[in-house]
C-alpha cells in the first residue's frame, strides 16, 4: 500500500480521516502546524505548516490528502505552496477536499477551491478532486442557542442542503487514498437526502419536544448577527453569503455519489441532529 500523509493532521476531518484510514489498516502520516496537537493519535506526526511546507516533511509520501486550510487571508497561496511542496519531493499523487460543484459554484468560499483546482491540475502532479458538500455539523453546531430562541436562523429562505457527516467525508478520503482508479477523479460529494433548513428546524422541534421554527433573514441581516456573536467580519459574510446561495441551489447536489464511493447511506440529517443533541 501506498504511504499516505494528511494535512490539517490535528483539525475535525483531519482526525476523522486518520481513524477511517487506521480502520482500514493503514498508518498514515499526520501533518501538523503543531504536532503535539496529535500526539494522542499514535501515529507518525510531522511538522508541516501551509505557510512554509517543508519538502522534507513530504518524505517518502506517496499519496498526500490536502485538507483545505483554515486561514482565509492566504488560503489559496497556501495551498499553491503545499502543492508546489509535493512536487518537489516526489508525492505520487494529492487528494484535496474541495467545494461541491467547482468551478460552478457561486459561493464567495468557493475561489480559494477553485485556483486550488487550477493549480493542481498545472502542477503535472496526479490528482483527486473531493468537492465535498456541506457539512451537517455546520448546521448542528448551535443547536443550544436555537433552542434558547425557538428559531433556527440563516438566509437560505426554501433552499435545499444535501449536507453529509465529516465521517461521511472522511470516509470518502480513506477510499480514494488506499483504492485504485481515482486518478484525475473529480467526485461531487453530497449527502443523500436534501432538506430544506425549515425542515430541519421541524426535525430539532420533534427530538426536542418543542415546537421550533426556521427563520430566513436577509442576507446582510444574518451575516450582522454572526458577526454579533462573535465570529470575524469576513467569515460571518461567507457565511451569509453560502446560506443565500444555497436558497438558488448551491449546495443541493442529488447524484449519490458519496453514498456509492463509501458503500453505505451518508448520515441522515436527523441522526445527526440526535448526535448533536446528546452532547448538549
Amino acid at each position: 500500500m501506498p504511504t499516505i500523509a494528511i494535512t490539517g493532521a490535528s483539525g475535525q476531518l483531519g482526525r476523522l480521516a486518520l481513524a477511517a484510514l487506521a480502520a482500514r489498516g493503514e498508518a498514515p502520516i499526520a501533518l501538523a502546524r503543531s504536532p503535539e496537537k496529535s500526539a494522542d493519535l499514535g501515529l507518525e506526526t510531522r511538522a508541516f505548516d501551509y505557510a512554509a511546507p517543508d519538502v522534507g516533511a513530504l518524505a517518502g509520501v506517496e499519496v498526500l490528502v490536502l485538507i483545505s486550510s483554515n486561514d482565509f487571508t492566504d488560503r489559496a497561496g497556501q495551498h499553491a505552496r503545499v502543492i508546489a511542496a509535493a512536487k518537489s519531493a516526489g508525492v505520487g499523487r494529492v487528494i484535496y477536499t474541495s467545494i461541491l460543484k467547482g468551478a460552478e459554484s457561486p459561493l464567495l468560499l468557493a475561489q480559494d477551491h477553485i485556483a486550488t483546482e487550477t493549480a493542481l491540475r498545472a502542477s503535472g502532479l496526479s490528482y483527486t478532486l473531493l468537492r465535498n458538500g456541506w457539512y451537517l455539523e455546520n448546521l448542528t453546531g448551535a443547536l443550544g442557542a436555537a433552542l434558547a430562541q425557538g428559531a433556527v436562523i440563516g438566509a437560505a429562505e426554501d433552499g435545499r442542503f444535501s449536507a453529509a457527516a465529516r465521517a461521511d467525508f472522511a470516509e470518502a478520503i480513506a477510499v480514494t487514498a488506499t483504492t485504485q482508479g481515482h486518478d484525475t477523479a473529480v467526485y461531487e460529494l453530497a449527502g443523500d437526502q436534501a432538506f430544506t433548513m425549515a425542515e430541519f428546524a421541524a426535525e430539532l422541534g420533534r427530538q426536542a419536544g418543542r415546537p421550533m421554527r426556521y427563520d430566513s433573514l436577509p442576507e446582510a441581516t444574518y451575516a450582522e448577527i454572526l458577526t454579533s456573536f462573535g465570529l470575524p467580519e469576513g467569515f460571518a459574510r461567507i457565511l451569509a453569503d453560502s446560506d443565500a446561495k444555497a436558497a438558488r441551489g448551491a449546495l443541493q447536489d442529488e447524484s449519490g455519489t458519496l453514498s456509492r464511493l463509501i458503500g453505505r447511506p451518508t448520515t441522515p440529517m436527523a441522526d445527526a441532529i440526535a448526535a448533536a443533541l446528546a452532547r448538549l
